[in-house]
């Protein structure tokens, strides 16, 4: 996945890019996690993310546009579900 080429106007930019690149997105239950949000690209996971506590959808996808962001940027890969 390039560096933010995006062109479409989106609040989650590196989420619109890492879909249009052939990207995965997964959002929902995974057993026994209630909600997780997990972003891979090419058979490497970017970030999984856990749902907080009263977080509702845009600001869970908020989190997961940085921290894929991060993963592209600085090679930092976020895993609140196995970490």
């Amino acid at each position: 996945m390039t560096k933010k080429t995006a062109t479409k106007k989106t609040p989650w930019p590196n989420i619109q890019e890492l879909i249009d690149s052939g990207g995965n997105l997964s959002i929902g239950e995974i057993p026994p996690i209630r909600c997780a949000a997990v972003a891979a690209d090419e058979g490497n996971m970017l970030a999984a993310l856990l749902r907080r506590e009263g977080e509702d959808l845009a600001a869970l996808l908020d989190r997961l546009d940085k921290a894929i962001e991060k993963a592209i940027d600085e090679e930092i890969y976020t895993d609140e579900i196995n970490g």
